[in-house]
């Protein structure tokens, strides 16, 4: 079962966020949160739920206006972030909370989802294919820090 996120309160949503992204500080991730129910027009984000009723996945995924690498339309749906606990994947969760993700950007009018991955996240790699998504840039990012003026 697939429920909206409505409130930081959901139950499991930010637990499920701390597992992917285990660096982020709690406030951190509580305001990221916040942020996102604030404009539900932008941003739309969901739990998925055992059959007991346990939170063993979540999804988010963003209304993008800008350019959004190896895409050809606008706006773009983007997955944010996306996790199902290592003991629930393979049973269908990743792909009934990508249908919920798909359904929320056809809604926004979008003809296209896009996401990313690490270059060494393979695992992701292997699921965003067998989700369904094809490949279609690598990029490597890079700074360069300005001394004081």
């Amino acid at each position: 079962m697939i429920r909206t996120c409505s409130t930081v309160d959901e139950p499991g949503w930010l637990e499920l966020r701390q597992a992917l992204w285990p660096d982020a500080p709690r406030q951190e991730h509580i305001a990221e949160m916040s942020e996102f129910l604030e404009a539900p027009e932008r941003y739309g984000q969901f739990v998925c739920l055992d059959e007991e009723g346990s939170p063993v996945g979540f999804i988010e995924v963003s209304l993008r206006q800008d350019y959004v690498n190896g895409t050809e339309s606008s706006p773009v749906g983007f997955i944010e972030g996306m996790y199902v606990r290592p003991e629930s994947r393979r049973r269908g969760r990743g792909e009934e909370l990508m249908s919920a993700a798909e359904a929320w950007a056809k809604r926004k009018g979008c003809k296209e989802l896009a996401s990313d991955a690490a270059l060494d996240n393979t695992v992701s790699h292997r699921s965003h294919l067998a989700l369904g998504f094809e490949e279609t840039e690598r990029v490597v990012y890079f700074r360069k820090l300005l001394g004081k003026a």
